[in-house]
């Protein structure tokens, strides 16, 4: 590797002259619109409806079941979205959310990928998703605080719906295995603090195997997007079959320096998320903390700097440039 790469989510970067100038200069960007696979669900139904209330975007997903009907409603905020009523809302729901990862099919959606990967050129890189991991998935269709008062009052449950979810991924790994792309995010976004170290070890590493040992027999990357605190998770992480830790933002953010995270993590590529909290305290130290990021990192194989967070837009254009000035600057 020459330089250490600088890398941004094709939703965090205004398309501009500005943004073509970065690219010309090094700015990768990730592309992780195109999807690999078709879902399909032959025996529940699914009716979106787009409306607008109050000034206000939504979009309601209605499903229905043999077993039952749900219902999502998100408000959409273009960048994200909030949700404003969960597919689980009462226990009734296990049984009908049961039967909808049950019947899951997958189907290979390749074409797509490759024409968008020719299209896009070499300044992009395209990312492989395989969704949220299953307990991650229970806890966006409950929201965090019905999780927990299920997790407590109703575990069996709950561990039922975890297990039809796994079964729904098994189909999809070997179709990815297979695919044209290299490298592929399963989930992430866990929470240390809401669902503890011992539901990662017994929940979400399991998966993360299974999903390896597929891929890798292609020669293909695993990683996640391990955003938050990870000190408690972190020796889990380093014996896991992740091949890279995607989006790890070091402190001020959370609780684990890059130095701690490259020690422990020794062997695994780390491609960090430029602290969101930095992009406030202007130009000079933004350069600061890339320069003492990629000190820290100089003699690591395997490093990457990325912009995963939303900022605000009148810090937007000024820190991807210093951020890409220091590094060109530092192997100059």
């Amino acid at each position: 590797m020459d330089k250490t790469p600088f890398t941004v989510y094709e939703t965090l970067i205004p398309w501009c002259t500005a943004e073509r100038e970065l690219r010309r200069k090094g700015l990768c960007v990730v592309w992780r619109k195109t999807s690999l696979f078709k879902i399909h669900t032959p025996e529940v139904r699914r009716k979106e409806i787009r409306y607008e209330e109050k000034g206000k975007s939504y979009v309601r997903e209605e499903y229905e079941t043999p077993v039952g009907n749900f219902y999502t409603l998100r408000e959409d905020r273009g960048y994200t979205f909030w949700t404003v009523h969960y597919a689980f809302s009462s226990p009734e729901d296990y049984r009908k959310l049961i039967f909808f990862y049950k019947n899951h099919r997958y189907e290979p959606n390749f074409e797509e990928f490759i024409r968008k990967e020719k299209s896009l050129g070499e300044d992009f890189i395209l990312r492989g998703r395989i969704g949220l991991e299953p307990f991650q998935q229970i806890i966006r269709l409950m929201g965090t605080e019905r999780f927990c008062i299920e997790w407590m009052e109703r575990r069996d449950e709950v561990l039922r719906l975890y297990q039809a979810i796994v079964e729904a991924k098994r189909k999809l790994y070997p179709i990815l295995a297979e695919s044209p792309c290299f490298h592929f995010n399963y989930g992430g976004n866990f929470t240390v603090e809401v669902e503890g170290p011992e539901v990662f070890r017994k929940y979400y590493l399991p998966n993360y195997e299974e999903a390896a040992e597929y891929l890798h027999k292609k020669r293909k990357l695993l990683g996640t997007h391990l955003d938050g605190n990870c000190k408690l998770i972190a020796e889990y992480v380093r014996d896991s079959s992740l091949d890279y830790i995607e989006a790890f933002t070091p402190y001020p953010d959370t609780d684990m320096t890059l130095k701690e995270a490259l020690e422990v993590w020794k062997g695994k590529a780390i491609w960090i998320n430029f602290p969101s909290s930095v992009h406030l305290l202007g130009k000079e130290k933004v350069r600061e903390v890339t320069l003492q990021f990629l000190e820290e990192a100089r003699d690591y194989p395997a490093f990457l700097i990325g912009i995963t967070e939303n900022m605000p837009e009148d810090r937007c254009e000024e820190s991807y440039r210093t951020i890409l000035d220091t590094i060109n600057f530092f192997y100059s």
